[in-house]
């Protein structure tokens, strides 16, 4: 059965395997645990100890946050857990003014489902910084 949490305070690194398929230098475990420990909210699916999903958010807490993250692991796919993780990020963030998220195309269903309207961004990514 998965459980949610809204912290990271109690995973280790050997509870984080599997994440960030095909990204080009994927997050050692240590650097990913210290992503969920440093980002202002977290949600964590488990399925008993290991972690099988997660997402993330950076706020001022005032009027905006952004939602760098959302994993599920490719076994838990299709469950429903992946729309769960978003729900109650968009609940903890409730409120603010505006809530911004930047994704691959094929993903823009998936959030608008959810709520999200698709829109368009800039972005910089440094592959050699990522791992």
């Amino acid at each position: 059965m998965i459980r949610y949490e809204h912290s990271a305070e109690a995973v280790n690194a050997d509870q984080l395997n599997g994440f960030f398929e095909g990204w080009p230098n994927p997050p050692a475990a240590s650097t990913h645990l210290a992503i969920l420990k440093r980002s202002d909210y977290v949600v964590l699916a488990l399925d008993g100890r290991p972690v099988v999903g997660f997402i993330t958010a950076i706020s001022d807490g005032v009027l905006s946050a952004y939602i760098p993250l959302l994993e599920v692991l490719p076994t838990y796919r299709k469950r429903g857990i992946g729309s769960e993780l978003v729900r109650r990020m968009l609940e903890k963030l409730r409120g603010l003014y505006m809530v911004d998220l930047v994704c691959d195309p094929e993903m823009q269903d998936f959030y608008a489902r959810l709520g999200m309207k698709a829109y368009t961004a800039m972005i910089i990514r440094n592959v050699d910084s990522a791992g």
